[in-house]
């Protein structure tokens, strides 16, 4: 784990990782990494908890773009399109929580708010998994 980015899981029913520090070029495979070991474990939803994250780059974005495709399968997207043809799909089993206003601004500017839920508090994100 980098200096510019600390990953804290804690796993109940849903796996969580809590983000400190920077997410950019220098620590986007870190989290990657990260998510893609959990998935391979088992874990099939995931939450980030954005409550401690100070900065996100393009790179950071791309990491969130990769964690997107490993959780959500592929052809659940192509069924979900066919039936809703025109709108746009939201993964239920990636979601962000707790963004600060800076960071939720780059998420929104650079769309990832129309593709992923993004919840004010970690409560609120993790009981929508039981939805």
């Amino acid at each position: 784990m980098s200096e510019m980015l600390r990953i804290i899981k804690s796993e109940d029913r849903i796996t969580t990782l809590r983000l400190d520090g920077k997410l950019d070029g220098q620590t986007e495979g870190e989290l990657v990494d990260a998510a893609r070991a959990e998935f391979d474990s088992g874990a099939r939803f995931l939450l980030l908890d954005f409550s401690g994250l100070q900065l996100i780059t393009s790179a950071g974005l791309r990491a969130l773009h990769t964690i997107f495709k490993i959780y959500t399968p592929d052809a659940e997207i192509i069924a979900w399109k066919k039936e809703h043809s025109g709108e746009t799909y939201k993964s239920p089993y990636f979601k962000i929580a707790q963004p600060a206003p800076d960071i939720h601004y780059v998420l929104s500017i650079s769309g990832f708010v129309n593709s992923l839920y993004i919840f004010p508090t970690l409560q609120e994100a993790l009981d929508s998994f039981s939805s």
